[in-house]
């Protein structure tokens, strides 16, 4: 099989990510993946929502959007949370729960650390990017914290990524673009730490149910998609 842009089906798009791509907040990226963009910027507040107040413990939550003509026709832009459509609503809660699952959040402190997740230019896999995207400008800002001495040590036990597979044209492949996942017969997003460990997994039989030896190779491609891009996180980290 050929894929439509000529990657191995174990092969990942090129991956950029640009830190302090803006000037304002405490940690910010632009992260590419292929030709899908994200710009993550992390907000760091001193507050935290009603429910943890009084209990010295920080909270982590995540803003997702794709602008209008993100692709290859605009869609409405989403003005308010009481508007955000369901699609952007469920991908922000996961960002938020991948990025919290490797928080520790008694060393963060009472206080909370918002990461928007804007989409500028999308081809396939803008929640695996945003997630990818959003920890980095979260280890930028909690690094700002440590720095400047507002925390003790570094609040994050672990990396944390995602990354697509899926089955089109019935082999299983890593990291789907547009043109893949709009025809794919499995989809399928992997939220891992750093360490191997899995976070989450959505995966969904589009065309057809799956196999138990075809998640087994979508679970082999993600864990092999998510190293790639720890090491592209941990480049970016240490430039």
């Amino acid at each position: 099989m050929t894929r439509p842009d000529g990657r191995r089906t174990d092969e990942m798009r090129p991956i950029q990510i640009i830190k302090d791509f803006t000037m304002h907040a405490e940690g910010s990226v632009l992260i590419s993946c292929g030709n899908t963009k994200v710009i993550c910027n992390a907000t760091v507040e001193e507050k935290v929502p009603p429910f943890l107040k009084d209990t010295g413990l920080g909270w982590v939550t995540a803003e997702y959007s794709m602008l209008p003509r993100a692709t290859n026709t605009r869609s409405p832009r989403d003005i308010s949370k009481l508007k955000l459509n369901g699609r952007s609503a469920e991908i922000q809660r996961l960002i938020g729960r991948a990025l919290r699952a490797v928080v520790d959040r008694e060393a963060l402190g009472e206080r909370q650390i918002v990461v928007d997740c804007d989409v500028i230019q999308a081809d396939g896999g803008t929640r695996c990017a945003s997630i990818t995207g959003g920890y980095v400008a979260l280890w930028i800002a909690c690094k700002k914290l440590v720095d400047s001495g507002v925390i003790e040590k570094m609040p994050l036990t672990d990396t944390v990524s995602a990354v697509s597979a899926g089955i089109f044209e019935d082999e299983a492949v890593l990291d789907l673009n547009y043109a893949e996942d709009s025809h794919a017969i499995v989809d399928c997003n992997l939220i891992m730490t750093g360490s191997g460990e899995f976070v989450e997994i959505q995966g969904t039989g589009e065309g057809r149910p799956f196999s138990k030896d075809e998640l087994t190779q979508l679970l082999a491609l993600g864990s092999t998609g998510n190293a790639v891009l720890c090491a592209a996180q941990r480049a970016a980290m240490e430039d």
